[in-house]
């Protein structure tokens, strides 16, 4: 089977290798390189450098509609085309080019969290599990045919992190039965329900502020969810570790319950408690809320600015 492969990330790279494994993979796509840090140097993806260290032919394209894709694909006469995490909705013409079309590794039990960030936002609401979904694309946001799902339970004190790192071995795992079925013409396809659908929007730097409405066990989950980024900050101060305490206050949200070298307790929703363990002023250096708090006279009552 030949196989045409689309994705960018580092999540991609054990799908990229039970491609290879599964039969001949003739081409790898993904985005072109990017400036990265503080020099802006250009970068190139880890699927590219993949690609180029075992010696698969790769492209960049800037742009995939307008049959610059579709043609690309047709070039290398692919019978499948395994996409994860390109980043890029395809068009039309390229999900038709190859024979059997377009599987998509997706990091979620679809039909819930659609879209870009599955795994931080599974964690950053609170789901107990999570999983990959193998789905024949169409035109639509992750509205394809279920071909092929396998489920992951959430581990305690999960991140989105973490939860990738597990779902790219998971996702080449279940590709590797579906690619074996699919060839054999023994692939099941189920339509999804719609009406279950829910959406898993790519991340902002807004995501990461913290709203003392929400209760501790709500901003707890999304500071873990959204870890590395855009993490959980308040004002200029980040987050790095926090927990949840087992108690109520009557203090209003944002309101310091009390300030200690074990922890700051800070008020949140519905009379919750969250106790901020590490932190990170602006400009300055990841410390324990021990040093965070030498000097300075925070009291219950206060609000942390």
């Amino acid at each position: 089977m030949r196989i045409a492969f689309l994705g960018t990330p580092a999540f991609t790279l054990p799908i990229l290798e039970a491609c290879r494994a599964a039969g001949e993979l003739v081409l790898v796509v993904a985005q072109p390189d990017r400036p990265v840090g503080r020099h802006a140097e250009l970068q190139a993806p880890p699927a590219k450098k993949w690609a180029l260290a075992n010696g698969i032919a790769v492209a960049q394209p800037e742009k995939v509609k307008q049959g610059r894709l579709a043609a690309l694909l047709a070039e290398h006469r692919p019978d499948v085309a395994v996409v994860a995490a390109y980043g890029r909705i395809l068009p039309k013409d390229a999900l038709e080019a190859p024979r059997l079309g377009c599987l998509n590794v997706h990091g979620s039990l679809l039909p819930e969290l659609r879209g870009a960030a599955p795994a931080q936002w599974a964690v950053a609401r609170g789901l107990a599990k999570s999983g990959v979904t193998i789905m024949q694309m169409d035109e639509g946001l992750d509205t394809g045919d279920i071909r092929l799902v396998r489920e992951l339970p959430l581990a305690p004190g999960e991140t989105g992190d973490s939860l990738l790192q597990k779902l790219g071995p998971l996702g080449a795992q279940a590709l590797t039965e579906a690619l074996a079925l699919l060839e054999k013409d023994a692939l099941p396809r189920l339509a999804q329900d719609h009406g279950k659908a829910t959406l898993a929007p790519l991340l902002s730097r807004e995501d990461g502020v913290v709203d003392f409405t929400r209760s501790a066990t709500e901003l707890d989950q999304r500071l873990r969810g959204f870890t590395p980024w855009p993490g959980a900050r308040i004002g200029g101060l980040k987050i790095h570790a926090a927990s949840v305490l087992d108690e109520r206050t009557d203090r209003a949200p944002g309101q310091i319950v009390r300030a200690a070298p074990a922890g700051l307790d800070l008020a949140c929703g519905y009379g919750t408690v969250w106790r901020l363990l590490e932190v990170q002023p602006e400009n300055k250096k990841r410390m324990p809320v021990a040093a965070y708090l030498a000097g300075r006279q925070l009291k219950p009552g206060d609000a942390l600015q």
